[in-house]
């Protein structure tokens, strides 16, 4: 026999060997049959494990959603208040030397107009204080409360864009970019921020907690969680948000009711806080001489500066018990 015909041999000898030990040698040695029951094995394995998970998911879920609460109301107690935060509340774009320029400027108005009415030099000091501080601040307070009752306003309208959206089948990202361009002042231009910043490359949930930042309110407290929570543990969000949605014009109308019901006490307190100007104007009026005592004499200066400080106590006692936080 020459080479070729066994080298034919070789390698069909070969070949016949690797058919018997691919096909027919896992039957005989029993392999096949082990692989059978671990796989069968495997699939049990799997299907209690997802058993298990599927039990114990409420719970997890329910410890996901406690610590991300804890880690917003911990964000929340952290950050403190700044002149920039103030200003944004206000809905004003001042930055801080401009603001400090405007509080300069009513503390020296303040100032002038004391020095002109008492003609004492020595009341000029309190007069710049009360400018430069206390109208400056009471110009932020009053612009902040003014466009947070706007935008409590027109908040849950924004909400319910949202909601429906949602069920539309739009993303989170195209109903807060909707309203952002449609919506009513100054809610459009809070979303509008927020899509500013998610273009920034930020999340829609660090978004929302500046914006609770901005507007310090309940409403933006609870819509933030919301998202947030949504986020990190998932859920359904047209759900929640139609909870929140309507949990938010709930508050708006128990709002209302104790605004009515508590209108005659504000009423009252108003007519109580100023019948003693209303007193002592009418006395002038009649007998100049008779109440001109309380502000020519020391003893009478004296007495007005008593009488008005427990005044201003009576005043802000009545007002603490007519004034409900929701």
């Amino acid at each position: 026999m020459d080479m070729e015909s066994l080298l034919f041999v070789a390698l069909a000898m070969v070949a016949a060997g690797g058919v018997f030990y691919v096909f027919v040698y896992p039957y005989m040695s029993g392999d096949a049959r082990a692989e059978k029951r671990q796989a069968a094995f495997n699939s049990t394995a799997v299907a209690s494990k997802r058993v298990v998970d599927r039990a114990a998911d409420p719970a997890a879920r329910r410890k996901q959603v406690a610590e991300s609460l804890k880690e917003i109301d911990n964000k929340a107690k952290s950050k403190k208040l700044t002149l920039e935060t103030k200003i944004s509340q206000a809905g004003l774009s001042w930055s801080k030397s401009k603001f400090m320029m405007i509080s300069a400027a009513l503390g020296l108005g303040f100032g002038v107009a004391v020095l002109l009415i008492s003609g004492n030099i020595l009341y000029v000091i309190p007069g710049i204080f009360v400018g430069a501080f206390g109208a400056s601040n009471w110009l932020l307070g009053f612009l902040k409360k003014r466009r947070i009752n706007k935008f409590i306003k027109e908040f849950p309208n924004a909400v319910d864009v949202i909601i429906r959206g949602i069920k539309a089948g739009l993303p989170l990202g195209d109903c807060v970019r909707i309203i952002a361009s449609e919506a009513v002042e100054p809610v459009r231009g809070e979303f509008r921020q927020i899509v500013e910043a998610t273009t920034m490359g930020l999340s829609i949930a660090e978004g929302c907690e500046r914006m609770a930042e901005r507007v310090p309110v309940t409403e933006t407290n609870f819509f933030s969680i919301v998202i947030n929570i949504q986020q990190k543990a998932g859920g359904n969000l047209s759900e929640a948000l139609g909870n929140l949605s309507r949990v938010l014009r709930e508050r708006k109308k128990m709002q209302m009711k104790v605004t009515a019901m508590s209108s005659e006490a504000k009423a009252s307190a108003g007519i109580i806080g100023a019948l003693p100007f209303i007193v002592t104007l009418l006395l002038y009026l009649s007998s100049p001489r008779y109440i001109e005592l309380l502000w020519i004499t020391s003893t009478g200066r004296m007495v007005m500066a008593v009488a008005g400080f427990w005044m201003f106590i009576g005043i802000m006692s009545m007002k603490k018990m007519i004034n409900f936080d929701m």
